[in-house]
């Protein structure tokens, strides 16, 4: 898209008389979200809206049908113990180290201003590190621990569909992503409601039509966010910070002890959101060429002009310990908390799954190089600096898996 203004306003005029029973679709669709953020109320106050599960359960095959489906409802769940809290606790002071001794603060502070993802979104920027490539990091993302739990959530989705494989539920692609060291006391740096698979491209990119097509031209009764047909196909505008991949499910591993009012995750825990996202940006009262705040590669946020009612179901995720995990699916709406109020770093390493995918296996291509001289993952800002810092990985710390998983050897030797 060359203008993409002007592409904007003509899918929103084309999509508000082409949308079968549009009226009637959104009301249907309101209705239903209203409800459901009532039951997401109902089971909070019960003990959680948010799923867990043990990892153990997991590698066991003890997790039930009932689970599973409540997990599809919600579209996000929290493992347990996916690693041995000794080991994370070690590797959160390996992280401190690498930040410290190599002078990270000091030079994030001459680069500072080249991530602008986040800028339109009302809280600001999280304390997020560029960091990609420590070993701790990598340690993760490769172990057989993080294979299983992301094999387990891929299989979530339906990922075969008339003799068509979209993905490889059981290879992953190890997406580089980055820490998240809040300091206690901080009250500026949380992150207003949004989610991260796409903005204005969902309404006007024509790769993304496949992905909602029951929402503008079929059955509305029939998408499933958990459908992969045409996700692993689309094109997302450039910018740093969008990602490129195709995630089944955003997440991190907990690399300290950190709840509710400790600056972390906040959850719509509704998987099934986007209908209502979309159609509402086609509704009357919505300005023409404006979609519902929508801008371009920037976080598709959830404002409280627009989108009051999905903001309604916002919930903090359990108490964390280290080596739990948190995953969300890519439309599901969150956020982080504005204030810190716990004593102790709020500390994360973000790892999604991501498996791999024709989609997956080119970003592969273009990240290994990368890693391979501590270049910023390319999907980020160009800030490249562990270039030069001490105690970077490299390719001698990797498995055979985890040199599978960056593209660095073929899956099948």
């Amino acid at each position: 898209m060359k203008d993409i203004p002007r592409a904007v306003a003509q899918a929103q005029r084309s999509l508000r008389t082409s949308v079968p029973d549009l009226q009637w679709r959104f009301l249907r669709e309101n209705e239903w979200l209203r409800d459901e953020v009532a039951l997401v109320h109902a089971e909070e106050a019960a003990g959680g809206a948010v799923p867990e599960i043990a990892h153990d359960d997991i590698v066991h095959g003890r997790v039930s049908r009932r689970q599973i489906e409540r997990i599809r409802r919600r579209g996000c769940v929290v493992v347990r113990r996916v690693f041995d809290p000794a080991q994370v606790l070690e590797w959160n002071e390996e992280i401190r180290r690498y930040i410290d001794d190599n002078g990270y603060l000091e030079r994030a502070r001459s680069k500072a201003g080249l991530d602008k993802y986040f800028s339109a979104l009302a809280s600001g920027r999280p304390q997020i590190f560029g960091l990609y490539w420590s070993r701790p990091q990598m340690q993760a993302r490769q172990a057989e621990a993080m294979n299983s739990t992301r094999s387990f959530l891929n299989r979530l989705w339906t990922y075969e569909k008339n003799g068509v494989r979209f993905f490889d539920p059981d290879r992953q692609a190890n997406y580089a992503d980055r820490i998240r060291r809040r300091e206690p006391g901080d009250a500026t740096l949380g992150l207003s409601p949004h989610s991260d698979g796409g903005s204005v491209e969902r309404w006007c990119e024509s790769s993304f039509r496949p992905v909602y097509r029951e929402v503008f031209e079929g059955d509305l009764a029939r998408f499933g966010p958990f459908d992969a047909e045409g996700r692993t196909g689309t094109r997302e505008i450039p910018s740093p910070a969008v990602c490129s991949a195709f995630r089944t499910f955003q997440g991190w591993t907990a690399l300290s002890r950190q709840g509710p009012g400790d600056g972390t995750l906040r959850l719509v825990p509704v998987a099934r959101t986007a209908p209502w996202m979309l159609l509402r940006a086609l509704m009357p009262d919505v300005p023409e060429g404006d979609l519902c705040g929508a801008q371009p590669g920037r976080a598709l946020g959830a404002t409280p002009e627009w989108h009051a009612a999905l903001r309604e179901g916002l919930v903090s995720i359990p108490l964390m310990e280290p080596g739990d995990t948190v995953w969300w699916h890519p439309d599901v709406i969150h956020a982080v908390e504005d204030r810190h109020k716990g004593s102790e770093h709020s500390s994360v390493i973000y790892i999604a799954a991501a498996p791999w995918c024709d989609k997956n296996r080119d970003f592969m291509a273009r990240q290994a190089p990368a890693f391979l001289a501590g270049r910023s993952s390319p999907d980020f800002a160009p800030e490249d600096h562990e270039t030069d810092f001490k105690g970077r990985a490299t390719i001698d710390d990797l498995t055979a898996l985890g040199k599978c998983q960056m593209g660095l050897r073929p899956w099948d030797q």
